[in-house]
């Protein structure tokens, strides 16, 4: 088998020397973007206009060889040293060489695919618009670059010059009718530039790195900055992600003449967007968890790139303060095990990933005591002085009873009206108790949002799929949602919340943390709109529950002890039925999950009532539940006045949710 692969390699590899091996004379023109002026590009100056163009380029060449007061962030030239004889991680070893093969793995959630003796750059190997993007990202460059710099074997440079010769031919503007959409996408071209500047630096001292190669390269990275310049998207963070790599791109070769115009335009775009894409509370506007996340590291790339160059001051330091906020946000919509809800097209983080994560906030803002905390795993800074908190304006409620493992933790999402990746889901949220997330988003499985390919986005998306109300099974229409009431206590935390959510109907949520142990959940659907009303709810996957039509009542089963039992309390006619649910921690993978709906019907313009109770018990058998109804409580017209008692033990509840 191995030599099977060796003669397909060698076979490659031939075909791609004599595709390139023709005589390339450097010309006048190849240096039309380049500024010999520079210091340090004095010789390849004096030869360029003594008309000795090759020469010229042998000697640019050299300079790019020796360049040091260039730094990027992740590759530079001399971090070869600390990889030279080191063994790669077997998987990126793999990417290298099934790359030699061209058995590409553009995106990490699928397998390896043939593209081909000849790549075919237009391939669409699984109907996934996203897996096409990533692979004009060339990602997999990076592991040929490793697998060079921990070898030293020339085939991986050789075959990444004859790959990147080989995208440039390929991939001209106007090639094929969508590239716009795919190699020629500024959001994908700007990745690219990112990529690519980091490659430069793995291979540059590769005798296959040739003069003629230089120039190539550096005329197809300026054509492609200035398209990433002249085509940003208008709005959200592709926009970000664009200003980022267009600052990246001018900070990494500042010998280009565009250079300074694309410095000068990403830091101009960021200062602007943060403004526009962040809430005052810290929140950006998308409303995604996994988002939110990545638009900080944006921000903050921006910043180091932007130091490296010398302009750090280009940004104010309002713009440093917004992206402190943010992180702050990231602390108060997480769970003690460094995980957060999956709002928005998000995906499963764990606590490696946050840790690094908050090691490179800290650095950024050392006087943070609060961050130093969780950067250190809790050995270091000062837990915050508080427990429950809100995100007033991006609409994120979290009721906690405490910040370690032991905590009761939910947060719940009722926000204006998002872009993007949100979803319609205002009123859902996530239960965590004991180092257990009982009732996870279903997250989004796939980006792809064609219905006629693929319709699991429409589905991970869909309303019913997340912990809220719905008529008749449908999408919320609208979400907007207004606070009514935000106040946190001792011995009781309450939100109360409405929101537009169908025509005719509005939909008021009230949650009661109570004895920072358990929850009261009221909703109400209010106004003159008819049909089926529901309460969804959806569990972990291994939680087993237990039905009891009876009660109305459903448990979970854990052998541990720790559960949660979900209780609707109302004494009209209630439907419980069971519903087909998933959820996806993962790209592309999803889990079969329990999950539950509450059901009546509305037939008229009266305000129709859901009082739920969510209890977590240490405990193999659920706590007996009652309530006594006092004379005031009339939760259609927003009265609760009702003793509860739970295993003998009577609180007495007493609300006005107009108020």
């Amino acid at each position: 088998m191995n030599q099977k692969k060796n003669f397909i390699l060698v076979i490659l590899m031939l075909c791609s020397c004599s595709i390139y091996a023709r005589n390339i004379v450097i010309i006048k023109k190849d240096f039309d973007y380049i500024n010999l002026t520079l210091p340090g590009m004095e010789k390849t100056n004096q030869l360029f206009l003594a008309e000795k163009y090759q020469a010229a380029a042998v000697e640019l060449l050299k300079y790019y060889r020796n360049r040091v007061n260039i730094r990027h962030l992740d590759f530079n030239i001399d971090d070869r040293q600390k990889y030279a004889g080191k063994k790669l991680a077997k998987d990126v070893m793999e990417m290298a060489d099934n790359a030699l093969l061209h058995q590409l793995k553009p995106h990490k959630s699928y397998p390896y695919f043939d593209y081909g003796k000849t790549i075919d750059w237009q391939k669409a190997p699984v109907p996934d618009a996203l897996i096409r993007t990533f692979l004009h990202r060339t990602n997999w460059w990076q592991q040929m670059g490793l697998a060079y710099w921990s070898t030293g074997d020339e085939k991986y440079a050789s075959e990444w010059v004859f790959q990147l010769r080989d995208w440039i031919k390929s991939n001209q503007m106007g090639a094929y009718k969508d590239d716009k959409e795919y190699a020629w996408k500024a959001f994908v071209v700007s990745f690219r530039l990112n990529n690519w500047s980091g490659y430069f630096n793995m291979f540059i001292n590769s005798p296959n790195f040739t003069p003629e190669f230089l120039m190539e390269f550096l005329n197809s990275y300026h054509q492609q900055a200035e398209y990433v310049k002249s085509n940003y998207t208008d709005i959200g963070n592709h926009r970000l992600f664009e200003a980022l790599h267009l600052l990246c791109a001018g900070s990494s070769f500042p010998e280009l003449k565009g250079s300074q115009s694309w410095r000068k335009s990403g830091i101009e775009v960021l200062n602007q967007e943060i403004t526009k894409q962040v809430y005052p509370d810290g929140m950006q506007y998308e409303l995604s968890t996994s988002y939110h996340i990545g638009t900080i590291n944006i921000f903050l790339n921006a910043l180091k790139i932007a130091q490296l160059a010398k302009l750090g001051n280009e940004f104010p330091e309002s713009y440093r303060a917004l992206v402190e906020k943010m992180v702050m946000a990231v602390i108060n919509f997480s769970f003690p095990d460094y995980t957060f809800p999956l709002y928005g097209d998000s995906f499963l983080t764990n606590k490696n990933i946050m840790l690094k994560n908050y090691d490179n906030w800290s650095q950024l803002f050392p006087h943070n005591k609060y961050i130093r905390y969780f950067s250190t795993d809790t050995k270091s800074g000062t837990v915050l002085p508080y427990l429950s908190q809100s995100l007033p304006v991006a609409g994120f409620y979290t009721f906690r009873s405490g910040w370690d493992r032991n905590s009761t933790v939910m947060v719940l999402k009722a926000s204006p009206p998002a872009f993007f990746h949100a979803h319609p889901d205002n009123g859902t949220f996530e239960l965590w108790v004991k180092g257990r997330n009982f009732t996870p988003d279903a997250g989004s499985y796939v980006y792809n949002d064609d219905s006629k390919i693929n319709n699991k986005k429409a589905w991970y998306r869909s309303t019913r799929v997340h912990q809220t109300l719905t008529l008749n099974n449908q999408n919320m229409m609208i979400t907007k949602a207004a606070a009514e009431k935000w106040e946190t206590g001792k011995d009781l935390d309450i939100l109360s919340y409405n929101n537009p959510s169908y025509e005719g109907l509005q939909h008021q949520r009230s949650v009661l943390f109570i004895d920072k142990t358990y929850f009261l959940i009221i909703d109400r659907a209010i106004g003159p709109a008819m049909g089926t009303l529901g309460i969804h709810y959806a569990l972990k996957e291994d939680s087993n529950p237990i039905y009891n039509q009876k009660q109305n009542s459903v448990t979970t089963s854990y052998t541990d002890g720790n559960n949660l039992l979900v209780q609707l309390l109302n004494k009209d006619s209630i439907n419980l039925r069971q519903e087909e649910s998933f959820v996806s921690y993962q790209y592309q993978k999803e889990i079969k999950r329990p999950a539950f709906v509450f059901e009546k019907f509305k037939g008229n313009n009266q305000t129709e009532c859901f009082i739920s109770v969510l209890y977590p018990y240490s405990n193999t058998a659920a706590p007996k539940i009652k309530i006594k109804e006092n004379d005031y409580h009339d939760p259609a017209n927003g009265k609760i006045d009702m003793i509860i008692t739970i295993d003998g033990k009577t609180r007495l509840i007493k609300q006005d949710l107009n108020k």
